[in-house]
């Protein structure tokens, strides 16, 4: 029979982490960056073991980047709406 290859864990953790930096405002950021040094490492590892997750450690690499710039565009825009607020002249005396 053939061997199944165990997938990398830490590819696995890639993979989560760039999902969640999708869907968590704000901390998306840190799990963003945490998605790429995960993904550097389990790179290297899988190189030595020989273990499989190139597929999983590929898609937490373009989510993590991803989740990283739509968390700055993110926090730009609301910097940007809360400049215009602060800076209105409307009173309502």
């Amino acid at each position: 029979m053939d061997e199944v290859k165990r997938s990398n864990s830490k590819a696995i953790v890639t993979l989560v982490m760039g999902v969640l930096s999708l869907l968590i405002p704000l901390i998306g950021i840190i799990l963003g960056v945490l998605g790429l040094i995960f993904a550097s490492k389990s790179k290297a590892e899988m190189k030595v073991t020989g273990e499989s997750g190139n597929g999983l450690v590929t898609a937490g690499k373009v989510c993590s980047v991803v989740g990283i710039i739509l968390n700055i565009i993110a926090i730009l825009i609301f910097f940007v709406f809360f400049y215009f607020v602060v800076n209105t002249d409307i009173s309502t005396y």
